[in-house]
């Protein structure tokens, strides 16, 4: 028997063939509501198929396993959900982000947790997502801007600089910390097949200095969660005991939910057994200790001649151009940055806030998140195509497609009433402005 069975079988005794039975079954998929887009009733309406709800978030949800090539559902590239196996939106949860909240997400790529924790602030406080490698801090910063995330930080440096940067700044960090992924095994057997117990030491190693580095970020009484897609103790149990141990100003708290499993008496387990892939999350408290929060000064806004300038071309096209506040011009691009977004010279940041145009010569251009930071009800006109539309596919193939003659300039493409990206109408054809990287090939 494979070594990764025998340690499942210690872990879960008399489960273990209810475990072994579960290899022989579908795995789960599911999606998460974007309710800064939709609401779950509206998208199960208009979606073309039916989906239940999980146990693991109000706005999850289980798909059939028959629905395939979502990600390029035109309700996809709208933004209005997020693909994500059910389980992984159980560490958001349980981290339970209040409107707001300053929130860390410390290993942010590819974006479930990130854009799950903007939902819950819903366009308040600040969220600082991180991801350490390059390539994959873009793909973060794609899925926040689909998903029309306004109050966000997209930055790409090691978790020990970001969080003595930002010493004390968080009232909620998120550690969904790299790891072996025995929970993802069911959906990628090649997985199974090159772990390892080395591997698994090995993450249980990096993931107790990213603690320790995540630590330094957060404010007294402020809340962490660690979560993984994997089962092992030592990745776990194990990781959550040293940290204790070492660091004697945090506790483990109780998470208040009711899905999954308790271990250590407070953290959460989930097997498939229990409706979802698999993950651990582990609520961790900081007591007060006394340690100064550290205040940072805001970045400044661009000058008065610029936000006119801003702002008279905003006026084209958008109802309350002043919505779009807090302007800060950085080179030759246009940026709406977040109220609380703290002025940092040395982080590397990818974004801050809404990149809401670029400056050539002497005209602006608008940015695609600029469209889709917004709601359909901002804007003073709109191209509305339904769902099932062919015009719908030609536009998101990046396709001109005819509009009303009375439209002019630019101007939002609506799928069943919600932003997908924008063109520039002129003479009865809208010329897409739909990014090429984002485009159905």
């Amino acid at each position: 028997m494979n070594e990764f069975f025998i340690r499942i079988k210690k872990i879960l005794n008399d489960e273990f063939d209810d475990f072994l039975k579960c290899y022989n079954n579908d795995s789960f998929r599911g999606l998460r509501v974007n309710t800064l887009k939709t609401s779950y009733e509206e998208l199960k309406n208009i979606i073309g198929f039916e989906f239940i709800k999980t146990p693991f978030c109000e706005n999850s949800a289980y798909i059939p396993s028959e629905v395939q090539s979502l990600g390029n559902h035109p309700l996809h590239h709208a933004g209005a959900f997020y693909i994500q196996e059910p389980s992984a939106a159980s560490a958001v949860t349980i981290l339970n982000v209040q409107k707001g909240d300053k929130v860390l997400d410390l290993c942010a790529a590819p974006g479930g947790k990130s854009t799950q924790i903007a939902d819950d602030l819903m366009g308040t406080g600040l969220l600082w997502s991180n991801e350490i490698v390059k390539n994959r801090a873009n793909i973060l910063l794609s899925n926040i801007e689909r998903m029309g995330v306004g109050n966000a930080v997209v930055s790409s440096c090691h978790p020990d600089f970001l969080c003595n940067e930002l010493k004390g700044f968080f009232d909620k960090i998120l550690v969904d910390a790299p790891c072996s992924g025995e929970g993802m095994f069911r959906k990628d057997p090649n997985a199974l097949r090159e772990w390892s117990v080395e591997h698994v030491k090995s993450c249980a190693e990096r993931q107790l200095q990213i603690l320790n580095s995540a630590k330094n970020a957060l404010k007294p009484n402020g809340v962490l969660v660690y979560s993984t897609c994997t089962f092992s103790k030592e990745e776990n149990e194990d990781v959550i005991e040293k940290f204790l141990n070492q660091n004697r100003d945090f506790e483990l708290e109780e998470p208040d939910v009711t899905f999954g499993r308790r271990t250590m008496d407070y953290a959460v387990k989930i097997f498939p057994m229990d409706g979802g892939e698999g993950h651990f999350a582990a609520k961790l408290k900081r007591k007060n200790s006394g340690q100064a929060v550290c205040h940072y000064s805001v970045v400044p806004n661009a000058d008065k001649e610029i936000q006119d300038g801003v702002y008279n071309f905003l006026n084209n096209f958008l109802i309350e151009p002043e919505k779009i506040s807090n302007l800060t011009v950085i080179k030759d691009k246009i940026y709406s940055i977040p109220q609380e977004m703290p002025k940092t010279n040395d982080i590397p940041i990818l974004r801050g806030g809404v990149l809401v145009g670029k400056i050539k010569k002497n005209r602006i251009e608008p940015e695609h998140h600029l469209f889709m930071s917004l709601n359909k009800s901002d804007f003073k006109q709109a191209v509305h195509l339904d769902v099932k539309s062919k015009e719908i596919y030609k536009f998101l193939h990046g396709e001109e497609i005819n509009v009303s003659n009375d439209f002019k300039g630019y101007i939002p493409v609506c799928v069943n009433g919600i932003t997908c990206g924008f063109g520039k109408a002129s003479g009865g054809k809208l010329k897409n402005k739909y990014p090429k990287g984002l485009r159905i090939l």
